[in-house]
């Protein structure tokens, strides 16, 4: 998922998501455009009212001076208020927009792209990361605009007085407002992208110390792993350091930047009023305009130290919407109705591992077809080909008489269904678990696919039965009770075609037997793919299949 970008094309990618909601960006702009001038225009005008007050020409009226700061003041409230207002609405719009293109890119990637993936390192991609990009939409994009216009409206202010004052201006604002920023980014890139991504690597180790915390209690490993964890943060830490560090250098530079060119700003100014250029006015008020409108472009140098950061995370949100799937959804394809499927000489192989090859079988209706052999010899692969999680390197797959490529994906899913080994839980109720298979399935065909499942015994001896909660990835129940809910979705989804990965593993032979009973007697109606290393689940089936090294026998 990595892929190095410029931070330039980086912003830019992120700016264009901003079109749906242009006009609130424009508003913002203005407001803050605004408020910074009326912000300036306080201090240029209380010099002015003070040159009045001391018999000096090209001074404000004193009146006129103060009721203009007052309005000002007021004026410079609402008005940052509404930019922060319109900021923050653009950036928390952004953020679920950008949270549903994840998920969209998530859901076409996996499992093919995702499996074997950091899951921690996900999340907080998910989380973390996405939420940095606030920064971006509600203190970047804007103030950016914010200060090119500001300085350009405070240049043409300070030009009226004389060129080589708007000069000097323009040097400070580019200096404090491009180049510092420009240089300070430079040197934090690698830093920050390391910082993300090791930050997302100790989400996933924290994630995966906390699923196996038993494990580490029952072998005694528990301390080596907080030790590997306090490495980690350690590491993390040393890295936080070197960007506040940078960070601090940048905030005295900028400060000793605008220290210098404010003292320029009137040299400069004192030997033009000295030559007659300009007069004691223009000295005062160009040098306070300058001094005072400082803040639209330190507010951008400042920004150097979190851009790092949310650069960084918009490069990994961006590097998981830019990844191409695996296997391409069909959405204009055909609709068909299950009518047999078969393996027709398929080859597949993981990178340069050959899993499968030469393999061929037909899955008629109303039978029971079973497929035995040893670990690894790509009995769960041939189930994952069948639904179509990857695509064949060789031969075909047909349903119905059709490449299953040609196939809408949706049709081919409402088609089938898949019992895997692992069953994944939602912290939820077990009736909400269920019917994850059918949402719209009643509390009583929940119960019927429960009773099939060999399970509803079991969910009636709880407090709340079916409204009991499984906790997070089922936690609370054992890895049969997870198993026999993972077929009570088979069962309840009530597709033509339902395969079965080890569906008895984790089965006692009483359970297994109550089980292998159900499947009989559901296949009236639909056709079984049973996968299986037992060679007593095969019993059951019409043909049973072994397969060893890739090939069926």
């Amino acid at each position: 998922m990595k892929r190095k970008q410029s931070g330039f094309k980086i912003m830019m990618r992120l700016i264009k998501l901003v079109k749906p909601l242009a006009f609130f960006m424009v508003l913002a702009v203005i407001l803050g455009v605004t408020g910074f001038l009326c912000a300036i225009q306080i201090t240029v005008l209380g010099s002015m009212t003070l040159l009045t007050a001391a018999g000096i020409n090209g001074g404000l009226a004193i009146k006129t001076g103060c009721i203009c700061i007052i309005i000002f003041a007021v004026l410079r409230g609402f008005l940052h208020y509404g930019e922060q207002a319109c900021n923050h609405y653009i950036a928390f719009k952004l953020l679920a927009l950008i949270r549903d293109k994840v998920f969209k890119s998530l859901r076409r990637l996996t499992p093919a792209k995702l499996e074997g993936k950091d899951k921690g390192n996900l999340i907080s991609l998910i989380t973390s990361d996405i939420e940095l990009l606030e920064v971006f939409y509600a203190h970047t994009i804007s103030p950016i605009c914010i200060a090119f216009l500001t300085s350009l409206v405070m240049l043409i202010f300070i030009g009226r007085y004389n060129i080589w004052l708007m000069l000097v201006a323009l040097a400070a604002y580019i200096t404090v407002g491009i180049i510092i920023p420009l240089v300070s980014s430079k040197f934090n890139k690698n830093i920050g992208m390391t910082y993300r991504e090791n930050s997302g690597a100790l989400s996933g180790y924290v994630l995966d110390s906390m699923r196996g915390l038993l494990e580490s209690i029952r072998y005694n490993s528990t301390d080596t792993r907080l030790n590997e964890m306090n490495e980690k943060t350690d590491e993390l830490n040393s890295l936080q350091k070197k960007l506040k560090k940078i960070e601090g250098h940048n905030i005295s530079i900028t400060d000793i930047s605008i220290i210098f060119f404010s003292i320029t700003m009137l040299l400069v100014a004192i030997c033009l009023y000295q030559n007659g250029t300009i007069g004691f006015d223009g000295l005062i008020v160009s040098t306070v305009a300058m001094m005072s409108s400082f803040g639209p472009v330190a507010a951008l140098s400042n920004l150097a130290g979190n851009l790092t950061h949310t650069l960084a995370s918009g490069e990994r949100v961006l590097s998981i919407l830019d990844e191409s799937p695996v296997v391409e959804e069909n959405i204009s394809g055909k609709e068909v109705e299950f009518d047999g499927m078969e393996c027709k000489n398929v080859g597949f192989a993981y990178d340069k591992e050959q899993i499968l090859e030469n393999f061929n079988m037909e899955i008629p209706k109303n039978k029971i077809i079973a497929i035995n052999g040893p670990s690894g010899s790509g009995k769960s692969t041939a189930l994952k080909l069948m639904m179509r999680f990857w695509d064949v390197n060789s031969g075909e797959i047909d349903m119905s008489g059709e490449n299953i490529k040609n196939i809408k994906t949706s049709s081919l899913r409402n088609n089938q269904s898949l019992v895997s080994q692992e069953t994944q839980l939602f912290n939820d109720t077990i009736e909400n678990n269920i019917k994850i298979a059918d949402y719209n399935a009643t509390r009583e065909e929940v119960e019927i696919a429960a009773k099939k499942a060999s399970i509803h015994d079991f969910i009636m001896t709880l407090p709340k039965g079916y409204d009991t909660n499984v906790g997070e990835l089922g936690d609370l129940l054992s890895d049969g009770e997870k198993q026999r809910i993972g077929l009570a979705r088979a069962f309840l989804c009530n597709s033509p075609m339902i395969m079965l990965d080890e569906p008895t593993s984790n089965l006692d032979s009483l359970n297994e037997g109550n089980i292998l009973k159900s499947i009989n007697e559901a296949k009236h109606g639909k056709s079984i793919v049973l996968v299986s290393h037992r060679k007593s689940t095969a019993k059951i089936a019409d043909e049973a299949y072994t397969v060893y090294r890739g090939r069926l026998s």
